[in-house]
């Protein structure tokens, strides 16, 4: 049975195009959401041939199938307007320059770790050598020297595999396309010092591929689209070992001939422009980056810019990033400001929290989500004390020497080494002063701060939640995961659950139940929305270890059981349950007053929303 006489058949079994509300692909299954669950039939499709395994969760079918999820997916929309279908609306909505940020993020992200951890490494080999405490003509320096640069000199090859998957093609190849840029039949063409080379009579220009980026950027897009190309045109049975070799066969020669060296002289353009702004004007310059970074990178544009710094790196040192480094310091500067000059609690907590990563890796998402967004006013400083900080980079010529995250760890990446320390500091002894002098809330949040205070003088109107669950409570700023931590979704509080039963925290309606079962929002009578969230990240167990006793639009009183969830599998799976309680239309409540206890049982008063 081919894609699409199984599309036709799990139409026609699910009843019908006009029963399907959305589809819902992953990498290993089809999710099938249905208006209707009574029209269905769950029997035939686990009887069909092609499809593995078929689990039902409230009106949707999560179909596992023998084939490709995603031809299976294209047949089905090919069979049907499905309007209602979130990821074609998503799709639809998303900008091309999005897409580019997010497919550059997307390639990056897996192995950002790995980079910041062998900058780091090649930073402390540059103090051990400053101190004298080791040689660089040493075998210790030598073998920790190729710990700290494999990640780099071999870059073109992870960023082959990851850019693959995100692009939806083979990492393996994407990988090989990479490998065959540093493999040494073609490296040492060039180490030999070849006058003429050529391929098929047309002349290669040879060069480094080693920690360059474009020319694999460029070489996997292109590659994408042939590997598409070939899943249509080649007979299933043999695309495993001739979808490769065609891809291998065409991509590498079009790469040395036309994509590498495109994509170096592209990296090498744009990191000369940039250090001929700096040699002009580096104050100016410095000061543009150190001001816009922290604005940048909140909105992902920073991706843009992270593989030109890179791409400069290989040649030689990088600018960019030794001046947009005030920016992180200015946010630091910021947070400690906040810190110092705060009375509330979870604030102190955030911002403690917020500093030590930033300080320490140089990841300052918590500050950026977490403080910078919540209270507009920082906005202004850190855009300050980065373009000054950035001015005084800038203008010194300091430059990253190894790639590295800006961070009191990472000092020795940079160049001059007292020039940067001056420039940073200023960044975030200003950001401090400023957010401490002239404060950080605008005068809406100072005027709902003083109603904190008085709420139980005056006559307000309160709103109590009772807990659902059973165990310890724990402040939001401490949980691992960054919507909650920062309160973007809202204001309430995290309990580490003792029994895997969640209640209903008050009379209300059931809103909104994921078809994970690992979320519920409910609406309380009063208005108060609340979301419970059980555990961090237990939306990749796909339902599994939860099981929930309401459905969506179900009336409930206080007490109701709406989940059980095991706790110990849970762990055992790798995941927290640790399960954040928060009111989701924070926005329109004076206050959310929590709990002064340290453990709660079900049903205890948890939050008090306050009109």
């Amino acid at each position: 049975m081919n894609d699409q006489q199984l599309a036709k058949k799990i139409l026609q079994h699910v009843g019908g195009e006009q029963n399907v509300s959305s589809l819902h692909p992953s990498a290993t299954q089809l999710g099938i959401e249905v208006k209707d669950k009574t029209k269905a039939n769950k029997s035939a499709l686990e009887n069909m041939k092609a499809i593995i395994n078929v689990e039902e969760s409230n009106e949707q079918f999560q179909i596992k199938i023998e084939g490709s999820v995603e031809d299976l997916y294209k047949e089905i929309k090919k069979l049907g307007d499905f309007t209602n279908d979130s990821t074609s609306e998503e799709k639809e909505k998303e900008s091309m320059m999005s897409k580019i940020l997010g497919i550059i993020s997307g390639s990056f992200a897996p192995i950002l770790g790995v980079l910041a951890g062998s900058g780091l490494l090649k930073a402390l080999l540059t103090v051990l050598t400053m101190l004298g405490w080791m040689s660089t003509e040493s075998s210790t320096y030598a073998i920790l020297s190729a710990a700290g640069h494999a990640i780099f000199y071999f870059l073109p090859i992870f960023l082959g595999i990851t850019l693959s998957i995100k692009l939806g093609a083979s990492p393996y190849v994407g990988g090989t396309i990479g490998a065959a840029l540093l493999e040494p039949s073609f490296t040492n063409l060039a180490a030999n010092g070849a006058k003429s080379v050529d391929f098929l009579g047309i002349p290669v220009v040879l060069m480094s591929y080693s920690s360059t980026v474009f020319p694999i950027f460029i070489a996997v897009a292109i590659y994408a689209v042939l590997d598409k190309f070939l899943k249509k045109v080649i007979y299933k049975d043999i695309q495993m070992f001739v979808n490769p070799m065609i891809s291998l066969l065409i991509i590498v020669p079009l790469t040395v001939l036309i994509f590498g060296p495109f994509g170096v002289y592209v990296g090498e353009a744009i990191g000369a422009g940039i250090e001929f702004l700096s040699s002009k004007s580096g104050l100016l310059t410095g000061a543009v980056l150190g001001s816009a970074w922290t604005f940048l990178t909140i909105m992902g544009l920073h991706w843009a810019i992270i593989p030109i710094a890179i791409a400069n790196l290989a040649i030689g040192e990088d600018p960019i990033i030794g001046m947009a480094a005030a920016a992180p310091f200015a946010q630091i500067g910021m947070a400690l400001g906040i810190f110092l000059k705060t009375k509330d609690k979870d604030l102190k907590g955030l911002s403690a929290t917020a500093i030590l990563p930033s300080v320490l890796a140089g990841t300052t998402e918590l500050i950026n989500y977490g403080i910078i967004l919540r209270y507009k006013r920082t906005m202004l400083y850190v855009a300050i004390a980065g373009a000054v900080g950035g001015a005084i980079n800038g203008s010194l010529g300091v430059k990253m020497t190894v790639f590295s995250f800006p961070s009191l760890l990472t000092i020795p990446a940079f160049s001059p080494m007292l020039q940067y320390v001056i420039g940073i500091a200023v960044a975030l002894v200003l950001g401090m002063v400023l957010t401490y002098i002239f404060g950080y809330e605008d005068k809406n949040e100072k005027a709902s701060s003083k109603v904190k205070f008085d709420t139980d003088q005056i006559s307000v109107e309160r709103e109590t939640i009772g807990s659902p669950l059973s165990g310890e409570i724990i402040p939001l700023y401490k949980i691992s995961e960054p919507l909650f931590a920062t309160q973007t979704v809202g204001k309430g509080i995290a309990i580490e659950p003792e029994k895997g039963e969640v209640v209903s925290p008050m009379d209300g309606v059931v809103t909104t139940l994921f078809p994970t079962e690992h979320a519920i929002g409910i609406t309380s009578e009063g208005g108060a929305e609340i979301l419970i969230n059980i555990g961090i990240d237990t939306v990749n167990l796909k339902g599994q270890f939860f099981t929930s006793h309401v459905k969506q639009g179900d009336k409930v009183r206080q007490g109701d059981l709406l989940i059980e969830f095991d706790i110990e599998k849970i762990k055992a799976a790798g995941y927290q349950v640790t399960t954040p309680v928060v009111i989701t239309n924070t926005s329109q409540y004076l206050d959310v007053v929590k709990t002064k206890n340290s453990f709660v049982s079900a049903k205890d008063d948890l939050l008090t929303v306050v009109v």
